[in-house]
């Protein structure tokens, strides 16, 4: 299958980014915003970990050849996550990478 803008996969979070996102989450959760009604959209949802894997959708196609891509991950809450150069790993272990679901 060849990768094209709008086409879903899953992506396989790093440490570094579930640290970031859990960073994220935990600022919004302690600022002032998420005691007031400010209108703002927080960053809200359950722990992130290395080796999670989410839905992502492909927002840009940058190598043909490797495969690689920019995705817009859909976390389990109320954020995304923005992942860039992201090739395309067959197995759908190694974090910081994407692969294609399974079909069922």
């Amino acid at each position: 299958m060849q990768p094209s803008p709008g086409r879903i996969v899953l992506y396989t979070l790093t440490e570094h980014e579930a640290a970031a996102i859990n960073r994220q989450r935990r600022n919004y959760h302690e600022s002032k915003s998420a005691h007031e009604s400010t209108g703002l959209v927080g960053h809200v949802g359950n722990h992130a970990a290395a080796g999670d894997v989410y839905p992502a959708i492909i927002v840009r196609v940058w190598d043909e050849s490797t495969v690689t891509c920019n995705l817009r991950v859909l976390l389990d809450g109320a954020d995304t996550h923005w992942a860039t150069s992201c090739e395309q790993d067959e197995d759908g272990h190694r974090g910081g990478s994407w692969h294609w679901p399974e079909r069922v």
